[in-house]
C-alpha cells in the first residue's frame, strides 16, 4: 500500500486548510486511515482517523475544527481544518492499518511520506 499526501502549506491563525492522502497498492487490506502529527520536539500524536464503515475518532484539541472524510471509491481521505491555530503547526502524515482504529502510531502499517502545515500568528 503506497499512501501520497497533498494539502499542506503555510496559512494564517483562523484559516483553513484541507489536506487530501490518496491510497494505491493493496487497499483491499485497508480499514482504518487517519491523520497524525509531529511538532518539532514532540511525539507523533493522533489528529483524527475514519474506518472504512465512517466511524470516526479525533483528539480532544482538534474536534470541532477538523473533519476527516473519506471517499472508498477513489481510496481517498481527507482532513478539512478551519479555524487553524498556531499550535497546529507540525508536519501531518497519512496511515492506514488492516483493522480498526487505533491511538498508537505503532499499529499503523502504511505510512505516508508527510506534508508540513505551518500556521502563522
Amino acid at each position: 500500500v503506497q499512501l501520497v499526501e497533498s494539502g499542506g502549506g503555510l496559512v494564517q491563525a483562523g484559516g483553513s486548510l484541507r489536506l487530501s492522502c490518496a491510497a494505491s497498492g493493496s487497499i483491499f487490506s485497508i480499514n482504518a486511515m487517519g491523520w497524525y502529527r509531529q511538532a518539532p520536539g514532540k511525539q507523533r500524536e493522533l489528529v483524527a482517523a475514519i474506518t472504512s464503515g465512517g466511524s470516526t475518532n479525533y483528539a480532544d484539541s482538534v474536534k470541532g475544527r477538523f473533519t476527516i472524510s473519506r471517499d472508498n471509491a477513489k481510496n481517498t481521505v481527507y482532513l478539512q481544518m478551519n479555524s487553524l491555530k498556531p499550535e497546529d503547526t507540525a508536519v501531518y502524515y497519512c496511515a492506514a492499518k488492516a483493522s480498526g482504529i487505533s491511538w498508537s502510531p505503532a499499529a499503523y502499517a502504511y505510512w505516508g511520506q508527510g506534508t508540513q502545515v505551518t500556521v502563522s500568528s
